[in-house]
């Protein structure tokens, strides 16, 4: 097991290789968010650095011929922001109890809460020998580092189990996303709901494009460097009133763009001859991840158009089975998006804080599954014909 600074201790082919990371026919499917080019663009722009905060310690899992078996990406993190799995109460209680929260190791992909793969076997290799190893590994770094914990967030359920057999603790949370049920049109989707919810859908996608507003679908060589320059305004104006300061910079942008501008959809709002909002997704093998949204003029609805139905359009249009609308958002629901359960995983040194958590974690999950549950019954889909249920 060996820990690399960056990206560049992996070729791009040897990266390609791993789980999810590529469009190459493999047993995991494609996740953009784990890709070479999207980690090593976030790297590269300076915003996942240890000057922000997320240092490089990425596994690399070798045979002894240098072979690479497998991999996970791996943060040495200085705080808790950009990652959308809170542990800040974790960390005030440890530190006035005389500990020290951080550094901790993160494995996760930067500012993303969107599920992917994690723990990232190379094809042709054991997977369950492979994420076992990577699980260790990372106790190992976490107790060699003397840092106060490792976390595992947005995984795939079946790779929390591993952590969980390895010593981590299991945690839930819940997003909202659309599943596509074979449909048509936006209309078949429409005619699955309850009537006075279809009316409202139809009415507020009306209303959204009041004011001479217009729709633009960007991917591939549409997204021009000037289109770039307006959807970074957007994210600035959001970001900056959301969080104070905004994760992603301008190059980030000219990168992504440079390198998987066929994985990116962006959805853009036009008025008056310029673009006024926007909304980032990006394309996998069988979901579409919305990402982030801004605007510099307000007006009613267009975030839910743009947002929301504009991207199930897309993925009826496109075949793709879900649409993960991003972190939290009761509002979703209305609109069709579904609750469901997240994961993270979380090992913690000191047995005092670790006992502590696990206590605590008990009730979440609890309360997770049974707020689950409730609005899950109060989505707007006509009894029997819900994405979930059967007719």
């Amino acid at each position: 097991m060996k820990v690399v600074p960056s990206l560049t201790g992996f070729s791009r082919d040897e990266w390609s290789r791993l789980s999810g990371t590529s469009r190459i026919e493999c047993e995991t499917p494609y996740n953009p968010f784990v890709s070479w080019d999207f980690l090593a663009s976030v790297e590269e722009a300076g915003c996942a650095t240890a000057r922000t905060g997320w240092q490089g310690q990425h596994l690399r899992l070798e045979a002894p011929d240098g072979t690479l078996l497998g991999a996970a990406p791996c943060y040495l993190k200085s705080h808790s922001q950009g990652e959308y799995v809170f542990d800040h109460g974790w960390a005030d209680a440890f530190q006035r109890a005389g500990g020290d929260y951080y550094p901790k190791l993160q494995t996760a992909v930067p500012f993303t809460p969107a599920t992917g793969p994690r723990l990232l076997v190379a094809r042709g290799q054991d997977g369950p020998a492979v994420r076992r190893a990577l699980a260790a590994g990372l106790k190992m770094l976490a107790d060699r580092l003397g840092v106060s914990s490792a976390h595992v967030t947005f995984a795939p359920e079946a790779e929390v189990e591993v952590l969980v057999a390895a010593g981590f603790l299991h945690r839930n949370d819940q997003q909202f996303h659309f599943f596509n049920e074979g449909y048509g049109s936006y209309e078949d989707f429409l005619d699955t709901l309850a009537s006075r919810k279809r009316k409202a859908l139809r009415k507020e996608r009306r209303a959204a494009l009041d004011n001479d507003i217009a729709i633009d679908r960007l991917t591939g060589r549409d997204l021009t460097e000037a289109v770039w320059d307006d959807f970074h305004r957007f994210y600035m104006d959001t970001g900056s009133r959301k969080w104070g300061r905004p994760y992603l910079n301008r190059r980030f942008f000219s990168l992504i763009g440079e390198r998987m501008a066929d994985d990116i959809l962006l959805v853009m709002a036009r008025r008056g001859g310029r673009y006024v909002a926007g909304a980032i997704n990006f394309i996998g093998a069988d979901t579409l991840f919305g990402r982030n949204w801004g605007c510099v003029e307000d007006h009613p609805f267009l975030h839910f158009e743009v947002c929301y139905h504009q991207a199930i359009d897309f993925a009826i249009e496109r075949g793709l089975k879900v649409v993960e609308a991003g972190a939290q958002g009761e509002h979703k629901l209305a609109r069709g998006y579904l609750p469901v359960t997240t994961h993270s995983a979380h090992y913690l040194s000191h047995p005092g804080l670790r006992r502590a958590v696990a206590d605590y974690l008990v009730r979440e999950r609890a309360e997770v599954a049974a707020v689950g549950e409730y609005l899950g019954e109060r989505g707007p889909y006509r009894k029997g014909a819900r994405p979930d249920e059967e007719e």
